[in-house]
């Protein structure tokens, strides 16, 4: 049985039961540049030293769009615009972009988890700290919840579920934030290839399988993809 591109693209989705849980990724993702690790305003002092800390938020990557409008409409202007910048602009400029990113978040990634988006709703709805705090720790706390449910599910929900992924999921769940990231990522997809393969072999030793069903369960144990073996596991044996 030689797999199509079209039959191995039909089975991705049956990889794993979770796997379209598992996006984490998915929400590991980087948000749009943000000043949230820049102090909300600076004190003034001369002109010469408030356009040199206007110049040095203007050079931090970290700054996002709103920033850089602001800051450079601040450098081009008089020393009380520079004044004005650093006392409350570059705080209301900040809060512009961590509201932007906020947003991409929410609109990128469609497989954002009812934490993820029940603290985004909280941050957009409450104040400019609450938006940076998101930003900066409030994200990685609700995705990690997310991927906890996400790794619930993959354990509890398919009686089928096999040795290998439960045993994975059960080190995710004891392990770090990043540890149950990379089970969703990558650990669940060759976890549950070690079943498949282990339910290959069975499928081998059955007694009376056919010459074909035989060859092609004979050539998945020599060397497979996790999609080919998953492929067999769930269509290919029946049609041989």
């Amino acid at each position: 049985m030689k797999l199509t591109r079209t039959a191995l693209a039909l089975t991705a989705g049956a990889l794993a039961p979770a796997l379209l849980l598992a996006t984490p990724a998915l929400a590991t993702a980087a948000p749009a540049k943000t000043s949230v690790t820049a102090p909300a305003s600076a004190t003034p002092g001369s002109d010469t030293d408030n356009a040199a800390a206007i110049a040095k938020i203007l050079a931090d990557p970290a700054s996002g769009k709103g920033v850089i409008r602001a800051a450079n409409a601040a450098l081009s202007g008089t020393p009380e615009d520079r004044v004005a910048f650093l006392t409350t602009g570059f705080a209301k400029a900040q809060d512009e972009d961590n509201r932007v990113a906020i947003g991409r978040i929410l609109a990128t990634t469609p497989a954002t988890g009812k934490a993820v988006r029940r603290e985004i709703t909280k941050a957009l709805d409450g104040t400019p700290a609450d938006r940076a705090a998101f930003l900066k720790t409030g994200l990685a706390i609700a995705q990690d919840e997310d991927n906890r449910v996400a790794i619930g599910r993959v354990m509890f929900a398919n009686p089928a579920t096999g040795k290998a992924v439960k045993r994975e999921a059960d080190k995710a769940m004891d392990g770090t934030p990043a540890d149950r990231t990379a089970f969703l990522k990558t650990g669940l997809r060759l976890a549950q290839a070690e079943d498949d393969r282990v339910d290959v072999a069975r499928v081998l030793a059955r007694p009376g399988i056919s010459d074909a069903l035989r060859a092609e369960a004979s050539r998945l144990l020599d060397g497979s993809t996790p999609e080919e073996l998953r492929y067999f596991i769930t269509v290919g044996q029946y049609q041989l």
